[in-house]
């Protein structure tokens, strides 16, 4: 026996070593059973391996066939080649995809090319180097990829021979080469003898859809479920100034285990790496850094639990070169990446700044509005692309203000507090030759002095693209003191008192320290408070620094001297009362010929009394009408007496006013009736507005000097003191009117002597003795006294007894007959007796009511309840007093039956959708009745609740005449209500529900037949309720559910194996053809 991987000698025919058979995964030898110099069975000619490109089953110039035609082979070859079209050829894409984008100078992702022995009866071949992935993130994903492939590729080659010692030391090469989460090495595939490898240069256009599209699926599919942790520094390089401080930061995402991340940091300037410091590993930093370290210049900044920053103090050019940061593994399984670098650039300091040369000194004094300009100069000669950013700053305090900067984008930005100046061209930042900068102050205030410094900072734009400072250096330039303006307003006149008509002389006197060209502004307030602001205001006139004066009709204002000016108003009114003061600001000269304010001030007010020329003249009060009982009249003239130094420009209106008068010394306040304005437009009162609208209160001007005020109907309310004020409007210059003087009259009381009203009322029975079916009637006669022609409304009650449930509280209103003589029907329900009771006037004072036709229960108390009005205001009548009569009573004396109710029910305690039954049976004792001689009156009731503490609902009714009435439901269940017996009354409800729980009741009104045949109704009887449960059937609930549910996974799961069915019988169905000599194929390989 041959040793395994040993080639047989050249030469040997049939009786040596069986020669191999080329299949479709490789070469096969001849099976063990077969004789070696027997006569070799037909074979096909075997299919040439075409190149990598190649679609499946697509054969090159196939091998002569010994003993088997053309057309035999291609039949038997059909089978075969359709099989490696749909089994192999997403594999075989796959793995040659992955194997042409792996780096040419590695042998490991280099697709397998064959080693044949020397002879071409050599059949042993060599199996090609094996293969594994490398490199981060998604290179050892391609890597893992590729092995996972190649491993596929070779274990579906089944049937070629390896030699063992040259596939084992491969195999293990491979493993210590792959990714520790990815055991995917595999030995190449060996070639079959005069096989030619394939190239991914070679494959048709079919292979290459076939091959493009699965492998772009998987990349895809396995990137969108691919999570890994994920180790971030910035973009390099960064580009530092020697000497500075750099902070690189370094974050991770996407970890799993604790929040909190440690990082280690190491440096390289070539190659190797040199560990610097670590945030949990104290020996972690090397002998070179340890000093640098212990001494703070090298020290790890933590930002959050998964990002830190590395700090280095005055950085140096050793300091260049290659930062990595990385990341311990607190991860289940390794992915992503744990490190990641960045370069380090130090380049020398360039930058340089300094102040202007021309500046003789370092502190400027200057007055408020003066202007002044600083310069300060920088330039770089850094070997980077930089920019600067220059800043014009002042310190006024403890910290340095932004005044304009010119950023590294060549953009001017103002600092806080800056923006209008800026925009107004107050401040200006130029550029001049040698690279200076100068700032530019035209109008210098007091929040300008302080220290300004010049401060310019270096920029570089980072491989990212952003903006990055890599240094900062400033200059003080001079310290700036400004001066304020002294200013001093002050009028003249302290306080004035003026009368109506002349004229208000007031002078503004300004001094100030101010030295060379200025000019003064002159504003003149007024205002009526002296605390009023200068918005809240009236600006009288003014005068600019131009000296031009806005235009007045009755003001003027003059610049009497440089320091004086004067406000000179005309023919002054009462309205002109108030507070005066100027405002004074001055303005000085630019050097661009516009003017600029330095100082403002404000003088004191000065307090101005204008007196009016009040007339002079009396009023009289006189009452020309005084009632002497109620509603009668009242009428009141004011009149005007002794005027005396009135003019033409004087008007009078007039104020009537009530005050209540009590015993004693109380004092009530006035109350406004109505009033009258400068126009004589009336204007009603709180008291009089709505008697004035309705015509009870009229207000006239009867005469030049008269005014009027009647009551037309006064009454007891309107008794007190009444006075009127008579009012002088002036006429002013613009023509408005305004009040210059008040005179009140003496108060005149209106008031008569009366008396408390009396009424009474006496009820009569007209007729002692009645029985049932008779006619009631009673009399009702009033007398009143100190009422002034009186009318009276009466109205019928009745007090039934405490068992008559008709009447819950006890009395009835049963008819009424108004002032009017207009008769309604109360509270009465007898709907067979509507024309039954009449309440008629018999005369003035006397009234009478009947009851035709009475039933027992009618029985209780009556009584008359009368009110008095009397005539009032408009037609009105107004209510004077109540009375209450006796009580007439009504009392039959009957030897009848007695009824009792009760409820009855079988089964109190039914199920949801079964019938409830329930029994009002009624009893009677004492005399019998027939039964045409009764009738019942049937209403059910029900309380859902289980105490009666609800409000009874109606559920159905029955009357006597059997017409049945249901009340409102909302639930679903049907009632039904019928008579079983003379004295038996049944309630059906059909399908309880829940709702339908609750106690029930029945109750009944019965009626009898007395002797003269009228049919007379008894008291109500209200049986003992009953309670009904209605309990739900967990059966009959859940039974058509369940069916339906039963139902439908039934039909689901028949409908499920249909469609299995059919789809395995004609959607898939894989026909295999495997033939005797495939399967030898595979025995024999087996035993190799």
């Amino acid at each position: 026996m041959r040793a395994p991987g040993a080639h047989p000698s050249p030469g040997r025919g049939h009786g040596g070593t069986p020669p191999r058979e080329a299949g479709p995964g490789g070469l096969r030898s001849r099976g063990r059973n077969e004789r070696p110099n027997s006569v070799p069975a037909p074979r096909c000619p075997r299919a040439a391996p075409g190149a990598p490109g190649d679609a499946p089953g697509r054969a090159s110039p196939p091998i002569p066939a010994q003993g088997l035609s053309q057309a035999t082979c291609a039949r038997r070859r059909r089978p075969r080649e359709g099989r490696r079209e749909r089994g192999g050829e997403g594999s075989a894409a796959l793995r040659w995809a992955l194997l042409s984008e792996a780096p040419t100078r590695s042998p490991a992702l280099r697709p397998p090319s064959p080693a044949w022995g020397k002879g071409p009866g050599r059949a042993g071949p060599r199996a090609a180097p094996a293969t594994c992935g490398r490199g981060r993130a998604l290179g050892k994903f391609v890597s893992v990829v590729g092995c996972a492939a190649r491993r596929g590729w070779s274990g579906r080659a089944g049937g070629s021979v390896r030699s063992q010692g040259s596939e084992r030391p491969a195999e293990e090469r491979c493993r210590r080469r792959c990714p520790r989460a990815s055991p995917a090495c595999a030995p190449a595939v060996p070639l079959a003898e005069g096989e030619a490898p394939r190239s991914p240069a070679s494959m048709g256009h079919r292979g290459e859809r076939a091959s493009v599209l699965p492998l772009l699926l998987l990349v895809l599919l396995l990137l969108a479920f691919c999570r890994g942790r994920i180790v971030r520094v910035p973009k390099g390089p960064l580009i530092r100034v020697v000497g500075t401080e750099v902070a690189i930061p370094c974050s991770v995402s996407d970890y799993d285990g604790p929040s909190e991340q440690n990082f280690d940091w190491e440096f390289s300037r070539d190659t190797d790496f040199v560990r610097i410091v670590s945030t949990w590993d104290s020996t972690f930093t090397s002998e070179e850094y340890q000093k640098r370290v212990g001494r703070g210049d090298i020290k790890l900044r933590r930002s959050s639990n998964d990002a830190v920053e590395l700090v280095i103090r005055n950085i140096q050019p050793a300091d260049q070169g290659r930062y990595k940061c990385s990341t311990p593994s607190t991860d289940a399984t390794v992915q992503g990446n744990y490190d990641a670098e960045v370069q380090v650039k130090v380049i020398s300091d360039g930058l340089s700044v300094t102040g202007s040369k021309a500046r003789s000194s370092t502190s400027l004094r200057l007055s408020e509005g003066d202007s002044f300009k600083l310069r300060c100069s920088a330039t770089t000669t850094s070997p980077e692309h930089t920019h600067l950013h220059v800043t014009w700053q002042v310190k006024s305090g403890s910290s340095w203000r932004d005044i304009l900067s010119l950023t590294h984008e060549g953009k001017f930005q103002p600092g806080p507090g800056y923006e209008e100046r800026y925009r107004s061209g107050d401040i200006r930042l130029d550029t001049g030759a040698n690279d200076t900068y100068r700032l530019s102050v035209s109008q210098a205030s007091s929040a300008d002095g302080g220290a300004y410094r010049c401060l310019v900072s270096e920029w570089v734009r980072g491989a990212d693209g952003s903006w990055q400072k890599i240094q900062e250096k400033s200059v003080e330039i001079a310290t700036v003191s400004i001066q304020r303006t002294a200013l001093d307003v002050v009028i003249s006149t302290s306080n004035v008192s003026v009368t109506e008509r002349d004229s208000l002389d007031l002078t503004c006197n300004i001094t100030t320290d101010r030295s060379g060209i200025f000019q003064a502004e002159v504003m003149w307030y007024f205002s009526a408070s002296p605390d009023d602001t200068l918005s809240d205001a009236q600006l009288l006139l003014s005068m600019d620094h131009d000296s031009v004066v806005s235009d007045s009709t009755l003001i003027s204002l003059s610049h009497v001297d440089r320091n004086s000016y004067r406000l000179l108003v005309r023919d002054v009114d009462v309205e002109d009362s108030g507070y005066y003061f100027c405002e004074a600001a001055i303005w000085v000269p630019l050097h661009n010929g516009s003017w600029h304010k330095v100082v403002e001030r404000t003088s004191a007010p000065v307090s101005v009394v204008v007196t009016a020329l009040e007339p002079d003249y009396d009023v009289f009060l006189n009452a020309s009408k005084t009632p002497k009982f109620s509603d009668d009249p009242t009428e009141l003239n004011c009149r005007i007496t002794n005027v005396q130094d009135t003019e033409a420009n004087i008007r009078f209106t007039v104020s009537w006013y009530y005050r209540q008068r009590l015993p004693g010394d109380d004092v009530v306040p006035e109350e406004l009736l109505a009033s009258m304005d400068a126009d004589w437009a009336l204007l009603p009162g709180d008291r009089g507005r709505e008697r004035i609208q309705n015509g009870e209160i009229i207000l006239s001007k009867k005469f030049a000097d008269t005014f009027s005020l009647r009551i037309q109907w006064t009454s007891e309310s309107d008794r007190g003191d009444y006075f009127c004020v008579i009012s002088a409007w002036s006429r002013h210059r613009n023509n408005s009117w305004v009040k210059s003087k008040d005179v009140a009259s003496a108060p005149v009381n209106i008031f008569w002597a009366t008396q408390d009203y009396t009424l009474t009322v006496e009820a009569v029975k007209l007729k002692p003795f009645f029985v049932a079916g008779h006619t009631f009637e009673m009399t009702c006669k009033v007398s009143s006294k100190n009422i002034k022609t009186p009318r009276y409304s009466v109205l019928i009650t009745a007090e039934k007894p405490l068992t008559d449930q008709s009447s819950p509280n006890g009395t009835t209103r049963i008819i009424s007959l108004n002032q009017d003589s207009v008769v309604r029907l109360e509270d009465w329900t007898d709907q067979t007796r509507v024309d039954g009771v009449v309440l008629e006037k018999v005369q003035e004072n006397e009234f009478r009511y009947r009851m035709y036709q009475t039933q027992i229960s009618d029985a209780g108390l009556y009584r008359c309840v009368v009110t008095a009005w009397s005539p009032g205001g408009g037609g009105m009548w107004r209510e004077a007093v109540n009375g209450l009569s006796n009580p007439i009573q009504i009392d039959f004396q009957t030897s009848g039956p007695v009824f009792n109710v009760s409820v009855h029910s079988d089964s109190p305690t039914i199920y949801q959708g079964e019938v409830a039954d329930l029994l009002c049976i009624i009893t009677m004792e004492g005399m019998p009745l027939e039964p045409d001689d009764m009738s019942f009156d049937v209403s059910w009731f029900a309380v859902r609740s289980f105490a009666l503490d609800r409000e009874p609902i109606l559920l159905a009714s029955l009357d006597r005449r059997g017409i049945v009435t249901q009340g409102r439901r909302n639930g679903s269940s049907e009632l039904s209500l019928e008579r079983i017996s003379p004295l038996e009354f049944r309630l059906r409800v059909h399908g309880c529900e829940d709702h339908d729980f609750g106690n029930h009741y029945c109750l009944v009104t019965p009626w009898v037949r007395s002797a003269t045949g009228v049919w007379q109704r008894e008291p109500d009887i209200r049986a003992k309720p009953i309670f009904l449960s209605v309990k739900m059937d967990v059966l009959n609930a859940f039974k058509y559910p369940l069916l339906i549910g039963i139902g439908l996974a039934t039909a689901i799961g028949l409908l499920s194996c249909l469609i299995g069915y059919c789809s395995s019988r004609w959607c898939c169905k894989k026909e295999v053809q495997e033939t005797r000599r495939e399967r030898r194929r595979l025995m024999s390989m087996e035993m190799d």
